[in-house]
Parts: structure tokens; sequence; C-alpha cells
């Protein structure tokens, strides 16, 4: 779009906030908070850029894959339980020779009929974080990392139960995924992302034809409410028929700037951590749109004394505790999926920088010239980044697109009041009003459907990475997504 606006002063503000009250442990919101940060003078456009790839420009990227697969096939990972009876691929995919961009992917079959199940692409967001090691070794991945960062244990809830599931490490410069050409980085955005992921994906199909026409998600977290819904209409753009794209799915995802920044600070309020006072100032003072280019002393003021009282606070998870420890275990501590271990994010950075590790997935660390990390240090700064992605999920709905916009209830990153907000502004007709889903009895969260097969659920007692926290509930809540089934009622 033409049209453009320089980031307001209450946007610097906002991710101070989140910045400070965050910076104990590196999260995908840190990432966010870093992003805007580093680029509050840089313009952004208002909505998704007009302009598209064609399709011969994208012909002209697809390579020859024949062969590539059998050398992506993971034996076995170290520290991997026995047993294991699904097929694991990782390594790379060129989305453009030129400047030798690869991106790094892992992919786990299903681990019973994979060849009748669906495949779901998993992005995490950021922008600028690992899929890898978020989604897979931390969320819905089959293994989890015990806290001597040399061993795994199985995820009985893990995502590949129900579907083949498919994790990216996008842009380059994110993970394990990598460009010969430094100055890529500094191009990085939403636009390029994808477009390189639309590469992939095509790429990937040419080395994995057996899933060419299968019924295909995209899900994705965070700053992937930015990521997921992009791709799915580069998809639908380019119209290939092997990509039977059914659907998307957004966990606390970032939709749209104004509501998701009012939603933040209500959230606050209605969870009893600030002061009627400092809401009553935000409210009154703070101006939410992308229009505001600069915010009064008062609003300053308010967001300020927000900082000061969160400031020792997961905010990703309001209630969850905090890790005091850096490093791993000499020996593992006895794991828990239902009880997640805050310090996970350790264990994970500790196996991923293993050697053994790295040479069983087929990392390419020659290339990358620094350690993993969860969050890339090598995107300098990120050139496009809509305040919206409404018009875009529109359009989808309006191709019959499934689509999941789900909350965890307790993350304060993204909060389900913002979520709501941001839905609303949609002005979608309710199909199914709001009633609780369950499980085991217990409920699960609580969910209401739009009009044209929109779904919103949240999932109760989860945080900002909803299958890190309520593996179970997020394990339904996927299986009903995608057999197209309402989430169980009483």
């Amino acid at each position: 779009m033409k049209e453009s606006f320089i980031y307001s002063f209450f946007v610097f503000l906002f991710l101070c906030l989140l910045h400070c009250i965050t910076c104990y442990t590196v999260r995908q919101g840190d990432a966010v908070n870093k992003f805007y940060l580093s680029n509050r003078e840089r313009k952004f456009p208002s909505s998704l850029a007009s302009s598209h790839v064609s399709k011969s420009d994208l012909k002209s990227i697809v390579y020859d894959n024949y062969g590539l697969k059998d050398g992506d096939k993971v034996i076995r990972l170290p520290g991997q339980p026995n047993k294991v009876n699904f097929n694991q691929y990782a390594g790379y995919v060129t989305v453009h020779r030129a400047t030798g961009r690869a991106l790094f992917y892992y992919f786990v079959e299903a681990d019973e009929n994979s060849m009748s199940k669906p495949l779901v692409l998993w992005l995490n967001g950021g922008p600028g974080c690992s899929s890898l090691g978020y989604g897979a070794m931390e969320e819905l991945g089959p293994f989890r990392v015990m806290s001597d960062g040399k061993t795994l244990y199985r995820n009985p809830y893990a995502w590949n139960t129900v579907a083949n599931v498919l994790f990216l490490e996008s842009p380059a410069g994110v993970g394990f995924s990598y460009s010969n050409t430094t100055s890529d980085y500094a191009k990085s955005g939403d636009q390029r992302t994808a477009i390189d992921s639309l590469a992939f994906l095509l790429n990937w199909f040419e080395r994995f034809p057996e899933y060419k026409g299968r019924e295909f998600f995209i899900a994705g977290e965070s700053y992937a409410g930015h990521y997921v819904p992009q791709l799915a209409l580069a998809i639908l753009h380019h119209n290939d028929s092997s990509i039977n794209l059914k659907g998307i799915a957004i966990g606390n995802g970032v939709i749209n700037y104004e509501t998701d920044s009012k939603g933040m600070f209500d959230y606050f309020w209605t969870h009893a951590l600030i002061a009627d006072e400092t809401i009553h100032a935000i409210h009154k003072f703070c101006n939410f749109s992308p229009e505001a280019f600069q915010q009064p002393l008062e609003c300053q003021r308010a967001v300020g004394e927000v900082i000061g009282v969160l400031d020792d606070l997961d905010l990703y998870n309001i209630y969850a505790p905090l890790c005091f420890s850096s490093g791993v275990t000499p020996t593992p501590k006895p794991p828990s999926i239902e009880n997640f271990d805050p310090c996970t994010p350790n264990y994970v950075e500790a196996y991923l920088n293993s050697p053994e590790v790295q040479k069983a997935l087929h990392a390419n660390v020659t290339k990358l010239n620094y350690t993993w990390s969860a969050c890339s240090e090598v995107i300098p700064n990120w050139s496009d980044s809509p305040f919206t992605m409404l018009p875009i999920i529109k359009e989808l709905l309006s191709n019959k697109l499934r689509i999941l916009k789900y909350s965890g209830d307790v993350d304060g990153n993204v909060p389900v009041t913002s979520t709501r907000y941001s839905l609303n502004e949609l002005g979608l007709a309710v199909k199914s009003p709001w009633r609780a889903w369950m499980l085991n009895n217990e409920v699960g969260g609580y969910t209401l459907v739009y009009e044209h097969n929109l779904t919103f659920a949240t999932v109760r007692g989860a945080g900002h990475e909803v299958p890190s926290y309520q593996p179970a509930r997020a394990l339904l809540m996927i299986k009903s997504f995608l057999q197209g089934v309402p989430l169980p009622a009483a």
C-alpha cells in the first residue's frame, strides 16, 4: 500500500513496557518488542503490500529436489527414547539459489496412519524466533528436553498423534536457517517471509511428493499472527494444485495493532495487575490508533506506572513461576508434561547447540558462524509489518478457508482481551453462541463460532505458548479443528 505511518510514541512506551517486564528470559514476545523498538522511526505499511510474486517468478525458484528426501531422514536424535515408531526428517530447502538462502525444517510424520492424516505447517513468531526450539521442542513436538540438556522424553500430547507436522525456521537468519549473502538479513520483513515460505513449500512438496494434494493446514502463534494469514493468502494467489490448503489456526497472535494494544492494558486491569487510576488515565489520554504521532505526558506517566507494577511478572503466563537458574542440571530432574518447567528454554538451547544433535539434524553450522539461539541475533531490522491482518482474514474467509483463532487465557503478552477486541472488528455475525468446551469432565475453555467458519476458542489455564501449559487441551482443540467438528460440549 502507498499509505504508511510512522510508529507513534505510544508504541515506543507500550513496547518498552513489554521489554522491561520480560527481560529475564528470551521469548517470542521479546523479539516483537525488540523489533518494534529498533524500528520505531521506520515507516510501515498500514496493510499488506499489494504486490505479489508471479507464477513465473516462483517457478524459477523451484529447484531439483530429486533424491534429497532420503538424505534428510533423521536416523535417531541423541538422547531419544526407545520405541519411536514414526519417521523424522530434517534439513534445508533452498528458496533462493542466487543468494544462497536456505530454510531449515524439521518434519515428523504421524505416529500412526501417516498417509491418511493431514499435513500441518507450524510457524513460531518473533519476528525471528525458532519453530524448532519453541514449537517442536517446547510445545507440540513429539519430544521435550530434560533438564540435563541431553536427554529427550516423549510428549504424549504431541500433534503428530493427529497429523503430520512440519516445523519451519523462517526467515533466513532464524535458528539453523541461513543465507550466503549477509545483506539478506537486513531485508527481512513480512513480505519476504511470505514469499520465501511459499517457495519453501513448493520445493518441499517436490521433495515429498506423496503429500501433494493432502489436506494442508497452517498454524502458528505470536507474531505468526502475521506469518500465517499472509502465507495462506500467497498460497491462494499462487493457486498451485499441490497445496490443498484447508484452513489456518492462530494462537495468541498479533492481528490488529490498535485493538491488540488496548486489549493488553484492559487485560492487566481486569486481572487486578494495575490500579484503577492507571487504567482510567490510559483510557483518557492514550491514543491506540496507528495514526497517533505523539502521546501526552499523562499517557506516558500511566504506562510508566504499568512498567513499575509488572516488572517481576512472567507476562507470557501471569500465574506461572519464574526460572531462577541458568543452564542445565548435572542429572535430569523428573520431567512433567502437565507442569511446564519455566527453565525449559535453557535445556532446549543446550540441546540444540550440541554438535551431536546438530549432526543428527543435518544442520549446516559451518554456514551460520553463530550458536543456535531461540530468537535471531543476526536480523538487524524488519522492513515491513502491516498494522492489521483483518482484511486478509476476511479474504481468507471469503475463500471458504476454515479459521481457528485461539487464546491461552492467562497470557498477558497478546491476551484474550486483545483477540476478542480484534475479532469484533471483523463485524461477523455469531453462528454458534458462547459456551464452555470440555475435556475429561472439566472446562477446557470457551468457544463461539462466527459466520463464514471462523471459530474462536480460549484454552483455560494456558499461557502464550498454549501447548506448553495445557498440552492435552491444545491437542483436543487442534484435533477438532482439523476434523472440522465442534469442540466437545458437556
